[in-house]
């Protein structure tokens, strides 16, 4: 049987991302593993191409990232006290910055949500978990946060 060593929990700071958390940290107890947990900021400048000053897309991805690590910080006292955890902020394309840090930093296993987006972003966008599911390159575990244990 493979040995999970590594577990990578990608968050959204959504009320899902709180509700799997649980089993996030449930799994990382029991396997004795490291928890990564990793948010991405969709990386902006793929709207350099609209008439938005290149300066000013380059602040506001600075100060998005900037809010991502402090609301990371918050995120992982809130649910992970007392266990040890690396928090990891990146930019890019979310699904597949998720399957580039498993594969970097040699996940096992993926915890993940199946709900983030709704409606229409859900439909503009697609879903992450479906894509990760698709082109990861380790076992995923998809939990429905919303759904009555």
């Amino acid at each position: 049987m493979a040995e999970i060593k590594t577990i990578l929990f990608p968050v959204d700071f959504t009320e899902a991302s709180e509700r799997v958390a649980g089993y996030a940290r449930l799994f990382t107890e029991k396997f004795g593993a490291k928890l990564i947990v990793l948010f991405v900021v969709e990386d902006i400048m793929r709207y350099a191409g609209f008439y938005v000053p290149h300066a000013a897309l380059e602040k506001m991805e600075k100060d998005l990232f900037e809010g991502a690590q402090k609301r990371m910080a918050e995120f992982v006292e809130q649910n992970f006290s007392g266990m040890e955890v690396e928090p990891l902020v990146v930019s890019g394309e979310i699904a597949e910055k998720i399957c580039e840090v498993a594969r970097e930093k040699g996940a096992d296993l993926i915890i993940m949500g199946t709900h983030g987006r709704r409606g229409l972003e859900k439909a503009l966008f697609g879903s992450v978990a479906e894509k990760v599911v698709k082109t990861a390159p380790c076992p995923v575990l998809t939990v429905n946060p919303f759904q009555k244990a």
